[in-house]
């Protein structure tokens, strides 16, 4: 501790340190300040004195990256780390900092600038939800099955019928309508059935969906899909007598899967923009079997499940203290995120394409 005192309170003395070594940059990017005045000490005197020094442009640090002083962009060096320079700009993750940069939260007009639900940023969001998926699952899984959470007549509940689960979604339901969660268009709740009106004002979304995408929700086959397939195989049988943990977790987990699949619709939206002619007739015919065939890529599919088996193994993995990973012990077996992904997950996300194509040309 008396080290890592030392050691901040050095960093805040900085007229203590060579300029080379300022964590940061000293210009000031809003006004440019040609000269400063710096107060120190003469060590042999211990007289003040009052010096003039030229605007300092601190070296290389991990907060301050090395700058052009011409370059309109390095008003940012304040806010961004080093390594955003060498993004190009068509990396994925330069778009998301030059969008971080720009992001405004909602107005007091209610209008949503975030640029959350444009099309460019489908695929990007489901790559990311496969992550918060896989955590969710480590997480369920170091519980036991715990059947009492499912079972409506273990628990009293005061004025409440069922099982300590759906009484835990349903409360979390309730109180994320009320901060207007349920309001989203990539959020579908599981009980819709008397939510509380939110406590702050609405927020006007971008329309990038069809009016009847509002009417798709398949959160009662997800449910299902949960707890009678997915959920044994996940978990150990038994009973550990975590009952609150495991319907906390069973909760986030059904969010999650339910937040993915239901992403359908904006995926579905996107391939009908890109080339409508190809889904045209099929809609107007209300042929469910060809649209499914003309939603199904088998390529990306195999890619996909590849992809979700190596995040499994990547992040559930047991790594010892050296980094080494002799005979890997994984939290959840990554072929049964495969499995998740090709039997259950796409599958039920082309459902609700074709439930969305069904009714986009009404």
């Amino acid at each position: 501790m008396e080290h890592v005192a030392r050691n901040i309170s050095g960093v805040i003395a900085t007229n203590h340190l060579p300029h080379s070594h300022l964590p940061f940059q000293l210009r000031n990017p809003a006004s440019s300040i040609d000269a400063y005045q710096l107060c120190h000490r003469d060590r042999e005197g211990e007289r003040e004195r009052v010096m003039e020094q030229p605007t300092i442009d601190a070296a290389p640090t991990p907060f301050a990256p090395a700058r052009d002083p011409r370059s309109a962009s390095s008003q940012l060096a304040l806010t961004l780390p080093a390594w955003v320079p060498i993004l190009r700009s068509s990396s994925s993750l330069h778009s998301r900092v030059q969008v971080a940069s720009q992001v405004v939260s909602p107005s007091r007009d209610g209008v949503d600038k975030s640029s959350q639900f444009t099309l460019d940023n489908i695929r990007e969001s489901l790559i990311r939800q496969e992550d918060s998926l896989i955590y969710n699952l480590i997480e369920r899984a170091q519980y036991c099955f715990n059947a009492p959470t499912y079972d409506s007549k273990r628990f009293q509940i005061p004025g409440f019928d069922g099982s300590l689960v759906e009484f835990m979604m349903k409360e979390t339901e309730n109180l994320h309508a009320k901060v207007r969660r349920y309001h989203s268009p990539d959020e579908h709740p599981f009980f819709p059935k008397d939510l509380p009106e939110p406590i702050l004002p609405p927020i006007k979304y971008p329309e990038v969906l069809h009016p009847a995408a509002k009417s798709i929700n398949i959160n009662s086959l997800i449910w299902k899909m949960y707890f009678e397939d997915l959920l044994p195989a996940l978990v150990a049988e038994g009973d550990d007598g975590n009952y609150g943990s495991t319907a906390v977790c069973d909760v986030l987990c059904l969010q999650a899967l339910s937040k993915r699949i239901h992403y359908g619709k904006f995926v579905a939206e996107a391939k009908f923009l890109e080339a409508p002619s190809s889904y045209t007739s099929s809609i107007v015919g209300q042929n469910r079997k060809a649209l499914m065939e003309c939603l199904t890529f088998k390529d990306v599919e195999d890619s996909v499940q590849r992809r979700v088996e190596l995040k499994a193994m990547t992040y559930g993995q047991e790594i010892n203290t050296n980094g080494e990973r002799t005979n890997p012990q994984y939290k959840i077996d990554p072929k049964l995120m495969a499995k998740l992904y090709g039997e259950w997950v796409m599958p039920l996300t082309k459902q609700v394409q074709v439930e969305y194509f069904l009714h986009r040309l009404d």
